[in-house]
């Protein structure tokens, strides 16, 4: 079987238009769907969660994590990739139901 490239509907502005929209909705579905606010226990840093399975967790700091967060602001870079604050408020919202795990 040999490698095929995505066809890129040359000459068919209506169907490169659709093919565009439905990229922008999927990559907002991928990057931003499910995605729960939450504030840490220990900063009051806000950050958006996505629990997607037991092992698979997504956060999108809301502002600077070197500034939001206390553990992460006393490094130097490279700075650790998680604040152990962070990740009990994560843990805690899960166990408590007001963070949804995906299947």
């Amino acid at each position: 079987m040999a490698w095929a490239k995505a066809p890129d509907f040359a000459g068919e502005p209506a169907k490169q238009a659709e093919v565009r929209a439905q990229t922008t909705q999927d990559q907002a579905r991928y990057t931003e769907g499910g995605l729960t606010p939450l504030t840490c226990r220990s900063c009051a840093a806000e950050v958006l969660v996505r629990k997607s399975g037991q092992h698979q967790t997504t956060v999108q700091w809301t502002a600077d994590p070197a500034v939001a967060c206390p553990y992460l602001r006393q490094f130097a870079p490279p700075r650790p990739q998680s604040c152990p604050d962070l990740f009990a408020t994560i843990e805690a919202a899960v166990e408590s139901g007001d963070l949804p795990v995906g299947e």
